[in-house]
């Protein structure tokens, strides 16, 4: 076999493991912590606060990083302090992290993956659905409806604590 043919075979290997849907996201990932934007941009706060401490220019990639964490972070409030928001985000974390649901049929008990809860703590706006959720984060129609409703439920009231 070609060493072209080789890449190829094993570029498709690694492209049938890799699966979103499934929850895998290849070996790479095994043991990396996913965070949601709302974390990035608390962690990016505090790391540019310690550049200008030290006088430090920071680099466009760490710019461009906090310009899109920005945007898409809606867990957001002026008026509280930092370490107070990063409590409530690693309390959500922790909370969808730790929340079980068994399954009807078998009576397995079924988790949140990380990139789940990452992408449900992206998704933070008060009014989602069962249905939209389901549509932005396929891999949770493994839990029943009322489950994923719960879930959402824990966010709302995170999000109500952070902005109010």
């Amino acid at each position: 076999m070609s060493s072209s043919a080789d890449k190829s075979q094993q570029q498709t290997s690694s492209q049938q493991q890799e699966n979103v849907a499934e929850l895998y996201f290849g070996p790479d990932f095994d043991d990396i912590q996913f965070l949601s934007n709302a974390q990035v941009a608390a962690f990016l706060k505090v790391s540019a606060r310690g550049a200008v401490d030290r006088d430090q220019e920071l680099h466009d990639v760490y710019r461009k990083t906090q310009r899109y964490v920005d945007r898409f972070n809606t867990m957001t409030n002026s008026e509280k302090d930092d370490q107070e928001l990063v409590g409530e985000l690693d309390n959500l974390q922790d909370a969808l992290t730790t929340f079980r649901k068994e399954k009807e049929d078998d009576g397995e008990e079924m988790e949140l993956h990380g990139s789940e809860v990452a992408a449900l703590m992206n998704l933070v706006a008060t009014d989602t659905m069962v249905e939209e959720a389901i549509a932005l984060i396929p891999s949770l129609s493994r839990f029943p409806e009322a489950a994923i409703d719960e879930i959402l439920d824990l966010i709302r009231s995170t999000m109500i604590r952070i902005v109010s």
